[in-house]
């Protein structure tokens, strides 16, 4: 099959060369012209372990592409998915101006029918407003299908997770939208599920906030082990033999970080309040994950007595290993309070020393 890929970030290069080893033939565009320079001499502009192997290889069988011409990705595709940025506003909520604007340009270039598909985490709804744009814009009344496919990629083994996932979630409106995305991933050993569109939606979001729910109350549960002389790592790990709770995701630490989680959990209260619904859970989780950090901190402050002027090492700077993503990393807020006390600071990190000397 014939895939374009609009943004190729993290997700969209994973995705997409990932779906040229699976044997389709992947157009990627993106406005950053020096990233698509850098592709078109098959380098990786990210750290992921096998992605750069896996780039070169599929560029030389002729199944990868990368330009920066968007009208020709539309043309040249028959699905086309949309893997923008969506940052976080201050309030918290998705800024949802670069899928909006991909589903624009989609509108007015399109000549033929297209399976347009959300890859980037978004809000429920919002396969409906790209749905909206998509005919306002659209003046050749060219056919169309909107569908939500949410990615479930794990930095540091993001290109594992895309060819032998968990499962693969499809939200359609059309049996003929659904069998084209089922033969897309055919090659694919894996349950692939189809849903509405909205549910498929708030799988995403609802998976990311109940893994953060599980770091978080493994750190709240870290600091009830501390006051009660017990051993965190026993604790959770004598739960974690429970298989209605299990072990993945459930370790103390000084909080999660990265360019998922933090994002998404905020994302999902928003989305719950504007539905009506105050979503208390969810803002513990987040409360906690901050309050781990600041404890940290204490401790340092306790153990040192003064902070100005000592130099404190810190080794691992990315939000987790195998990756140089340094987004809402616990080391990034650590290292700014060790500084605003008057510390020295020493860092190292295997992958994340030239994002972290950047800021």
């Amino acid at each position: 099959m014939k895939i374009g890929i609009i943004g190729v970030g993290y997700v969209g290069l994973v995705s997409g060369t990932c779906f040229a080893e699976m044997g389709h033939e992947v157009y990627g565009v993106d406005y950053n012209a020096d990233k698509i320079e850098t592709l078109k001499k098959a380098e990786c502009p990210i750290y992921e372990p096998g992605l750069e192997g896996l780039i070169k290889k599929n560029i030389e069988s002729g199944r990868l592409k990368f330009s920066s011409d968007t009208g020709e990705c539309i043309r040249a595709s028959d699905i086309i998915f949309i893997c923008v940025n969506t940052p976080p506003k201050e309030n918290g909520q998705a800024d949802l101006k670069y899928v909006e604007g991909a589903a624009r340009e989609i509108a007015t270039v399109m000549e033929k029918y297209k399976i347009i598909v959300d890859k980037s985490t978004v809000p429920v709804h919002t396969a409906q407003k790209v749905a909206e744009t998509l005919k306002r814009y659209n003046r050749k009344g060219v056919e169309f299908d909107v569908v939500s496919n949410p990615e479930f990629l794990r930095e540091g083994s993001a290109v594992h997770d895309s060819l032998n996932p968990d499962r693969v979630v499809i939200g359609a409106g059309s049996d003929r939208a659904a069998a084209m995305m089922q033969e897309l991933y055919a090659p694919l050993k894996c349950p692939v599920i189809v849903t509405d569109i909205n549910s498929a939606e708030l799988i995403k979001h609802a998976s990311n906030s109940f893994l953060a729910l599980k770091i978080s109350f493994a750190n709240a549960l870290s600091n009830i082990c501390e006051r009660a002389g017990a051993n965190i790592e026993q604790v959770v790990h004598g739960m974690g033999l429970d298989s209605r709770i299990g072990p993945s995701f459930f370790r103390a630490g000084i909080g999660y970080g990265g360019s998922c989680f933090p994002k998404d959990v905020s994302a999902f209260i928003r989305i719950s309040e504007a539905l009506g619904y105050d979503f208390g859970i969810l803002k513990a989780v987040e409360q906690t994950n901050e309050t781990q950090k600041k404890l940290f901190v204490k401790k340092i402050e306790e153990t040192l007595w003064v902070i100005s002027g000592k130099t404190i090492g810190v080794l691992g700077l990315s939000f987790k290993p195998n990756t140089d993503d340094i987004r809402s990393a616990p080391a990034m807020e650590i290292i700014k309070d060790l500084l605003a006390e008057g510390a020295k600071i020493k860092a190292y990190d295997p992958e994340a020393m030239d994002n972290t000397k950047e800021v």
